[in-house]
């Protein structure tokens, strides 16, 4: 008679682990860390832009200055979306009624009100920070904590070629976080269709796995044979740091830093940035350039029927064929798996590890408890090698 509230209460805590509402354990976990929201190219001075982050609706706009801001969608008059508005130095004023906010959300003008001070009204406003191409903020309780968990010195390396690409895929964010610390996947869905730079590098050999926890998150380790090793640094509580072979035999390596960031519990913005230690007027430098130009855009949900019916995949440039070839896999579990009926193996002890840090963590929030603090590596040079070498 046990087995069936066993397994309820199963269900409950791994459900728990992919909420992200404001008022859920795993919302309130998220929100506390620095995330990023967008592209820093994708609000101009003197415009706004609507998002959604964790199910909370939200609206950037960037001042004249050129600083960007970040505060609650809506008006607190009559409740209208304040990206219809208009910029005016650095605050921004409601299109319905004229209300205006600055960047931390105060009102500071109510122009048909007499008996209402502006001082009494005040929306939610967030800090931000710009980072190589991505605006983060922080959405969470109390102060933010320092910019320092992001930050990774291949992507600050002086003379350094780095690009920011943005996409949105219709699945829980958990989902594409569990693939990052599964090692195993990229001996199968990585030689699907084609095999590309990255699944030629990689093998279909099998790894024998080890995971650590770390100050930052969990070091992943995959050994496919004694030249063949693959390490990764994931950053709790969303953040990959994986290295990828270049398309241009001979180019160096290519640094990726993923985050995936909840949309709403259906749907995960895929931040990423890309990093390559060349100048960018050098030769390879613009050939990776010229691979973005013509890759970069390429948007597996748009081609969803042409992957899933047609098995229909794209050019071998990585930044193309792994995104399809990971979207295939994941999107295969639904928008939400349920985790539930899983059936683990010993080949997912990166994702046992990974969903205990994340419970750990959810449970000492909910209970009081300080959480872990969390800390940058300080060392990613030591995660680089060994690397299969290039061809």
């Amino acid at each position: 008679m046990s087995q069936p509230t066993e397994r309820q209460s199963r269900a409950e805590r791994l459900r728990r682990l992919a909420e992200t509402g404001r008022d859920t354990d795993m919302g309130r976990l998220l929100r506390s860390f620095w995330q990023p929201i967008t592209l820093s190219s994708r609000v101009e001075k003197g415009r706004t832009l609507p998002l959604t982050i964790m199910g909370q609706e939200l609206m950037l706009y960037r001042g004249e200055s050129g600083r960007a801001y970040l505060v609650d969608a809506r008006c607190a008059h009559r409740r209208t979306h304040l990206h219809t508005g208009w910029v005016e130095g650095e605050q921004i004023r409601c299109i319905y009624h004229g209300w205006r906010y600055d960047g931390t959300g105060q009102c500071t003008e109510m122009p048909a009100e007499k008996n209402i001070k502006p001082a009494q009204i005040k929306i939610g406003g967030y800090p931000l920070n710009e980072y190589c191409g991505l605006v983060f903020a922080y959405l969470g309780e109390g102060m933010a904590p320092p910019f320092e968990l992001p930050r990774k010195g291949v992507f600050e390396r002086e003379g350094c070629l780095v690009i920011a690409r943005e996409q949105t895929w219709p699945t829980n964010w958990l989902q594409q976080v569990e693939n990052s610390l599964d090692a195993v996947h990229v001996s199968f869905v990585h030689q699907a269709g084609k095999v590309g730079p990255f699944g030629a590098a990689v093998t279909a050999t099998v790894p024998d796995l080890e995971y650590q926890e770390t100050n930052a998150g969990i070091r992943q380790i995959a050994t496919r044979g004694p030249g063949n090793v693959r390490i990764s640094d994931w950053t709790f509580p969303n953040n990959n740091h994986i290295i990828v072979p270049n398309s241009n035999i001979g180019d160096p390596w290519v640094d990726i830093g993923i985050w995936n960031v909840p949309v709403d519990d259906m749907a995960t913005s895929r931040m990423q940035l890309f990093a390559l230690p060349v100048a960018p007027d050098s030769p390879a430098g613009k050939r990776y350039i010229e691979e973005h130009r013509l890759y970069a855009d390429y948007d597996p949900v748009a081609n969803h029927e042409a992957l899933f019916r047609d098995r229909k995949f794209p050019a071998e440039s990585p930044l193309a064929l792994t995104p399809a070839q990971d979207y295939l896999a994941i999107m295969g579990q639904g928008r939400s798996v349920d985790r539930s009926a899983e059936f683990l193996g010993e080949s997912d002890a990166g994702i046992v590890l990974l969903r205990r840090l994340l419970s750990r963590e959810m449970d000492a929030l909910r209970e009081g408890r300080p959480a872990k603090s969390w800390k940058p590596l300080g060392h990613d040079a030591d995660m680089h090698a060994p690397r299969p070498a290039a061809e």
